[in-house]
């Protein structure tokens, strides 16, 4: 089965799913390994560990393609790459679209927000007008022609120009092709309700922890109406205070042993024994 098709059929499952988000291949892994279906790669995160730099539009197309086809090449769970904005006009979101196709992502997430763009929950970001905002969902959708995807398709029109507007838009991406809707920043129970009730097909929920979107239980998610949960932060923020603790831990010369995963639990994760046993069929590369 494709991975978009993987896709599809969980999106056809009558409950919540649960996304935490990658930011690199390792990253990707792991989350495979704890048995979540799906994954999302956050531009938050990778821009942090790829280039070490905020999410404002920093990385190139070609940076974040690179990524995404690291990432689906160590995974078999379906993979929702981040498309910002498309990097330019209609005819760029069409070229985008198609390269996290080939890439191997099930689905691409194409926004509304203006060059360049900014994190969700962060200040400064703004919404181009609604022509530009639904050609970049058509394109993304006749781009797809060639090569199959889902598109997830993010308004951020909350923040500056009022929920009415965001669901307004969203319905429009609805009905332009998009097959999963987001409303970034939502910022009451009641908004995310609006958002449920007022969209048809699958939603997505943005939770970031400390962010602007209440952080409820899965159970509360579901209830009001969202297919995904999506945690673009949770284990990148987890991982850089394991580093930051860690590193004063060695710099001031303290045990760090119970910090650390064991070395063979460490290898395997990574995929040596796998390696091993596949090289074993090969005389020149067992030894």
């Amino acid at each position: 089965m494709s991975q978009p098709d993987k896709l599809r059929a969980l999106l056809a499952e009558d409950r919540l799913h649960v996304m935490p988000c990658c930011f690199d291949a390792l990253s990707a892994k792991l989350i495979e390994q704890a048995g979540f279906g799906l994954t999302f790669m956050s531009g938050f995160a990778t821009s942090a560990s790829r280039i070490g730099e905020p999410d404002l539009g920093l990385m190139a197309y070609s940076e974040v393609v690179d990524s995404a086809r690291n990432i689906c090449d160590v995974t078999t769970i379906p993979m929702i790459g981040d498309g910002d904005t498309g990097y330019g006009n209609a005819m760029n979101v069409r070229r985008t679209v198609r390269g996290f196709a080939r890439a191997g992502c099930a689905a691409v997430m194409i926004e509304d927000q203006l060059a360049p763009k900014r994190c969700g929950h962060t200040p400064g970001k703004d919404v181009v007008g609604r022509d530009e905002a639904f050609d970049r969902i058509k394109a993304a959708v006749d781009a797809r022609e060639d090569d199959d995807i889902l598109i997830l398709a993010r308004t951020d029109a909350r923040h500056t120009q009022g929920l009415s507007e965001a669901i307004d838009r969203a319905a429009k991406f609805h009905e332009l092709g998009a097959d999963i809707l987001f409303v970034e920043a939502p910022k009451t129970v009641e908004e995310m309700r609006a958002v449920c009730e007022g969209l048809p097909g699958p939603k997505m929920a943005n939770i970031v922890e400390g962010g602007e979107t209440p952080d409820l239980s899965h159970a509360e998610l579901q209830d009001i109406g969202y297919a995904i949960a999506a945690y673009p932060l949770t284990i990148m923020a987890a991982a850089m205070r394991a580093m930051t603790e860690t590193l004063a831990a060695l710099a001031d010369d303290k045990p760090r042993t119970p910090m650390l995963m064991d070395f063979v639990e460490l290898r395997q994760r990574i995929g040596f024994d796998t390696y091993y046993e596949a090289s074993s069929a090969y005389e020149t590369s067992a030894r």
